[in-house]
């Protein structure tokens, strides 16, 4: 067979094979997908300050389930998990206790596909939202799970006192190293010189102190945060009772009274008819927990119910603090069902957790080594500058 034959069959075979490759991928479309936008952008947002003057706001978190055009998934149901940043021993967050767990669970009927959640993000790091849409009708569309990463960076102001005390610390380092380097005689007997025994004993005691300090902190902010006894009848930030009826439509909220830091409380939101005891899921139900101290939202949800007149959610209280947990339901526009927004509400006692010993160990560490390092640059300039005073003279 000739070379331009040869030439020919084989054009013609990766003609074939291009054809035939096209009509597969096309008869594979593309799966459906989850989208996540913030308010802020994901590059502005900041994590929990809890020495800000102004209450902060919780981040806006929107996800909506597309199909493969691009479209609106309708009539979704949508499981999500928020991850919190994995632990990191060697340089800890404001909330050490909270690292590595889960922040928040929440299964939400999505009758568009889209789902909108505020939660304050109370560390730096990579949280992971793992996602599963599943169709509320049959056969509609394919269910899938995602995982998306939401990136938090520090505070600027963290590095900038953290800058501040290195500073300071280097400066106690070189001043008490520029003592030791200077020539002294030892008393006899004396292992050391007296300026350095005493700069010895200042380091130490210095050490025992910052330990103390930070003990010390850390057990007055556990007997701050996980010291109150609000009762969750007569607290002044509470503003309406568990359970309530009007107009013959029931909604009864019931959730842990008590949790600890680091733990999941579990909550359920039920509307139901007061009459018939059925369940009601023509209205609307918006959830906002807040801080009782601070006065500022960790949570907030505004959605539907599901085809048994709930909804359910797990979520962390990273600060030992009291917080409100507030139900408002609502008539939607299309309703037959009209009446008076109403609310009920419920305190939860949150039990602070100090960091733990370790943490406290590690920070100690770093400050001291900050010092000896000092000490250490104060010796050897000190000793550099001996043989220059020495020729001067």
């Amino acid at each position: 067979m000739s070379k331009p034959k040869v030439f020919v069959w084989i054009s013609t075979l990766c003609l074939i094979g291009s054809v035939l490759w096209g009509s597969i991928g096309s008869s594979h479309p593309a799966a459906s997908s989850l989208r996540l936008t913030t308010d802020p952008a994901i590059a502005q947002l900041l994590p929990f300050e809890a020495e800000a003057t102004t209450p902060p706001s919780p981040a806006m978190l929107n996800l909506q389930a597309m199909d493969a055009t691009g479209a609106p998934l309708a009539n979704a149901k949508i499981h999500l998990k928020l991850f919190t940043p994995p632990k990191t021993p060697w340089f800890t967050t404001d909330f050490p206790i909270v690292e590595g767990t889960t922040l928040l669970e929440l299964t939400a009927t999505a009758p568009t596909g889209g789902m909108q959640v505020q939660q304050m993000l109370p560390i730096r790091g990579h949280y992971q939202l793992q996602a599963e849409v599943t169709p509320l009708v049959a056969n509609t569309f394919q269910p899938f799970q995602q995982t998306l990463t939401l990136l938090i960076a520090e505070r600027g102001v963290k590095y900038r006192n953290l800058a501040i005390l290195v500073a300071l610390l280097l400066l106690v380092g070189l001043g008490g190293g520029w003592v030791i380097g200077e020539p002294s005689t030892t008393e006899t007997g004396a292992l050391a010189p007296q300026r350095v025994r005493l700069l010895l004993s200042g380091v130490v005691i210095f050490a025992i102190a910052t330990l103390l300090f930070i003990s010390i902190s850390a057990e007055v902010a556990h007997s701050h945060t996980g010291g109150h006894s609000h009762s969750p009848h007569s607290s002044p930030g509470q503003t309406a009772p568990d359970v309530m009826q009007v107009q013959n439509l029931k909604l009864h909220l019931e959730g842990s009274p008590t949790t600890r830091v680091g733990n999941l409380a579990n909550f359920q939101v039920e509307v139901t008819d007061a009459q018939t005891r059925q369940p009601v899921s023509d209205v609307n139900l918006k959830v906002q927990v807040s801080s009782l101290e601070g006065e500022w939202t960790a949570f907030a949800y505004a959605g539907v119910p599901d085809a048994t007149g709930q909804l359910k959610w797990q979520q962390q209280f990273f600060d030992g603090a009291p917080h409100q947990v507030l139900v408002e339901v609502s008539p939607q526009a299309t309703s037959k069902r009209q009446f008076q927004p109403f609310q009920v509400a419920q305190v939860v006692e949150v039990e602070g957790v100090a960091p733990p010993l370790a943490t406290r160990l590690i920070s100690l560490l770093y400050l001291t080594s900050v010092v000896a390092i000092g000490m250490l640059a104060g010796e050897w300039l000190r000793s550099r500058s001996l043989p220059w005073q020495r020729g001067s003279a």
